[in-house]
């Protein structure tokens, strides 16, 4: 099916009543806040993200996904940490089709191996590896092909300010011979900006191209963080809102987020 393209409109959503974590030092609330930023931090943090998008189909049904997404910095030296990082999404998505009935259970696990030096050398940080998709997603929910490919993320950090690029390319290699196969492309530039306070804005695309398909899905975010504290956990919190610049016939038009990243530093 042929994408339909639309204009680009950029929606933002304030944080409100947020308390600092006033019990911490600022320099040491700000430097957490700037690890968020790079997607190769040694920092163990568990995110749980909450998206619903709309309107999909010709119901214009609305979907809900969580994604559970921690991530584990292992150090393999002195200078290098693997960083492992897992996407699991539960989806539940109403009808797109008349009859056809709403679907909700767990999509695809998404898996990459990130090896990154632990210092970063003039704020510029790269990390390459290995991407994995588990196929343990319901047929309408997942693609049922496992799934491997290059992964990379290169990071300039200079005071509050993090720019970058994270992308992947998966090929599946194996899985139901009925499904077609897979050969996706996933590109996600981003540039934030922190505040001493550790409020941070951010603005990025987590593009798709389904080379298959021939389609681009290209939705466009913006959100706003906080660190604040709870009893003795440090816990970033996000809002924000999406536009779809292009998506698939059929595809979303718009979206929101709401996060919880439980922070966990050495």
């Amino acid at each position: 099916m042929a994408s339909r393209p639309r204009l680009t409109i950029l929606c933002g959503i304030a944080a409100a009543g947020l308390a600092p974590a006033a019990a911490f030092a600022q320099s040491a609330d700000a430097e957490l806040a700037l690890k968020l930023s790079n997607p190769v931090a040694d920092l163990i943090s568990v995110p749980l993200q909450s998206n619903y998008d709309c309107c999909f189909g010709e119901e214009k049904a609305q979907r809900y996904t969580l994604n559970i997404q921690p991530v584990v910095p292992v150090s393999i030296s002195d200078d290098w940490n693997v960083i492992v990082r897992t996407i699991l999404p539960f989806i539940s998505q109403g009808e797109t089709l008349a009859g056809q009935g709403g679907v909700t259970g767990f999509g695809d696990i998404t898996q990459s191996f990130f090896f990154a030096p632990r210092e970063a050398k003039n704020g510029m940080v790269i990390g390459v590896g290995p991407a994995f998709v588990w196929p343990i997603g319901k047929a309408r929910l997942g693609t049922e092909k496992f799934g491997a490919g290059p992964t990379a993320v290169v990071l300039k950090q200079t005071g509050g300010t993090s720019v970058g690029m994270l992308a992947n390319h998966i090929w599946s290699y194996a899985g139901k011979s009925s499904r077609d196969d897979v050969s996706n492309t996933f590109l996600q530039p981003f540039i934030s900006h922190t505040l001493p306070d550790t409020t941070g804005f951010t603005l990025n695309t987590e593009s798709s191209y389904n080379w298959k398909t021939k389609e681009w899905t290209v939705p466009i975010n913006f959100t706003v963080s906080h660190i604040v504290k709870v009893g003795q956990q440090r816990i970033s919190l996000q809002m924000g809102a999406r536009y779809y610049a292009e998506s698939p016939a059929g595809g979303p038009d718009w979206g929101t987020r709401f996060g919880l990243v439980f922070l966990f530093p050495k």
